[in-house]
């Protein structure tokens, strides 16, 4: 039988109400700047017992700073320094803000870590290299890194990757089937509009209700994160699907 945790993509109500309906949550703020670790420590005291943390990585890591998601996060690395950050690679700029990001994850006790690759991110031979280079050489601690790679990459060379590495593959599950069995980690990002591509502003059906279940019943362990508009409804109506089910 699956372990299956239901949650949001970030808080869309405050926490004390978040915490009366769901069991989990992917903290999404992590990915544009860290938070202080007594914040972190603070958040996991709040939380209630068994509560679920899962988050993601800080854009250092994946993000080179010519992304416009840096602009939100009101931090950017000096200008002799731009070259050094994002796109996994395997400079002393990206590992430390990879051991900040560990510090937060194990104050946090999170379960997993999430490493959302950009579409830019392709499947070249620089990338493949710095991949291999960054996960080889980083400390784990206690979490499951899942690898959510964006846009075009062969199924067949995400799970050479996954499997060579360690990882879990993270997926929109109606875009992509995970390549990887152990544990399902997925994020729904609404509907698929091309790949890597979403329109945020839509609501699950039950029809796709039925093939995220279907979906993840093949699996010891799953996570379940909305990460669309109507999240908040989204994930409290397949909670209830899944009971009546």
């Amino acid at each position: 039988m699956t372990r299956l945790v239901v949650g949001c993509c970030g808080f869309p109500r405050k926490k004390a109400e978040y915490f009366r309906h769901f069991h989990a949550v992917e903290l999404q703020s992590t990915f544009y700047r860290l938070p202080r670790e007594n914040t972190a420590a603070r958040w996991r005291k709040e939380a209630p017992e068994g509560f679920v943390f899962t988050m993601k990585a800080w854009q250092a890591i994946t993000h080179p700073p010519s992304s416009p998601t840096y602009r939100k996060a009101r931090w950017s690395p000096r200008p002799e320094e731009r070259h050094a950050y994002g796109f996994f690679r395997p400079t002393p700029q990206v590992f430390a803000a990879w051991e900040a990001t560990r510090r937060i994850a194990a104050l946090l006790r999170a379960e997993a870590v999430v490493f959302q690759a950009p579409p830019s991110f392709r499947p070249t031979e620089e990338h493949l290299a710095n991949v291999r280079a960054f996960f080889r050489h980083i400390p784990r601690g206690d979490f499951l890194l899942v690898w959510e790679p964006r846009g075009t990459w062969p199924p067949d060379l995400v799970a050479e990757l996954c499997r060579e590495l360690g990882l879990v593959h993270g997926v929109h599950p109606l875009e992509t089937p995970p390549v990887t069995r152990q544990v399902a980690y997925f994020r729904l990002h609404g509907r698929v509009l091309a790949p890597g591509r979403y329109a945020y502003r839509y609501r699950h059906t039950e029809a796709d209700f039925r093939r995220i279940r279907d979906l993840v019943q093949g699996f010891p362990r799953g996570y379940v994160f909305f990460n669309n508009v109507f999240m908040w409804e989204d994930a409290l109506r397949f909670l209830d699907f899944l009971r009546k089910g």
